[in-house]
């Protein structure tokens, strides 16, 4: 069976976890690890965690929940060490705030791929679309930016199609490739994602369009907050990964998109 790590980064992050917790606490896929990598936190955060383990303790489909807590050096670093303890097959990275659309969604999800494939022909990554939400799990709108029916590494010339929250990455791509968290301290998430997406083109292994809304992304996140800081972080990812003169001539387009839509 298809076996998925669900990773969690907070740090104090109590009012916004419950959500997030009883999201895959409500999935009724049985092979689901749970990663809740905590930063050390001061609030009822690790009371949250404790008693999500308890109630998973009697639950009729249980999970395997792992919960680090120990000072971080941020958001990538703690992603980092989820990718590290990951033992699933596909990891994709759920926070605070953020929820699944559904409570079927990973099996759905499972139900795409065949088990007896052999695992390194597996696609690389799952892929889906994403709702924004308030901070009351309210639907505020669809993300403006949606995925294509076929994605690849070059699709993100046009800004992150894909959600974060919606990219299922295969764990032994995800561990060869891990965040740079050096350099970005808030776009990370983009460079990391198209890192694998070129990988997954140097291996030909697919990019499945799952064409399900996975996640509910909560709107005020670490980016939007630092969106400036965010934005010249991901001129500099383009430049990288496409060029100069392709991240320049994107860069006019997006502030040309961003006008019309206002």
């Amino acid at each position: 069976m298809i076996k998925f790590t669900i990773a969690t980064v907070c740090y104090n992050a109590g009012q916004f976890l419950s959500p997030t917790i009883h999201s895959v606490e409500e999935q009724d896929y049985a092979h689901v690890e749970h990663l809740i990598i905590d930063g050390n936190s001061q609030d009822e955060t690790l009371a949250l965690i404790h008693h999500y383990q308890e109630r998973n303790s009697r639950a009729s489909i249980q999970h395997d929940i792992v919960c680090r807590s120990e000072p971080d050096e941020g958001i990538y670093d703690a992603m980092n060490k989820a990718i590290e303890l990951a033992t699933g097959d596909y990891i994709l990275f759920l926070n605070a705030g953020d929820t699944f659309h559904h409570n079927t969604l990973l099996s759905e999800i499972a139900a795409m791929i065949d088990p007896e494939e052999e695992k390194v022909r597996r696609p690389a990554v799952l892929y889906g679309d994403t709702h924004l939400v308030d901070n009351e799990g309210k639907f505020l709108r669809r993300r403006r930016l949606t995925p294509p029916e076929k994605l690849s590494w070059q699709s993100f010339r046009f800004g992150m199609l894909v959600c974060h929250q919606a990219f299922f990455a295969r764990l032994d791509l995800a561990k060869k490739f891990p965040y740079n968290n050096e350099d970005y301290r808030f776009s990370a998430d983009f460079d990391w994602c198209i890192r694998i997406m070129r990988e997954a083109e140097r291996l030909r292994l697919q990019l499945l369009n799952t064409n399900l809304v996975v996640a509910n992304y909560l709107a005020e996140g670490t980016t939007t907050k630092n969106h400036k800081a965010s934005l010249l972080e991901r001129y500099d990812i383009m430049c990288k990964h496409y060029g100069k003169f392709t991240a320049a001539v994107m860069h006019g387009w997006f502030v040309i998109r961003a006008f019309f839509k206002s």
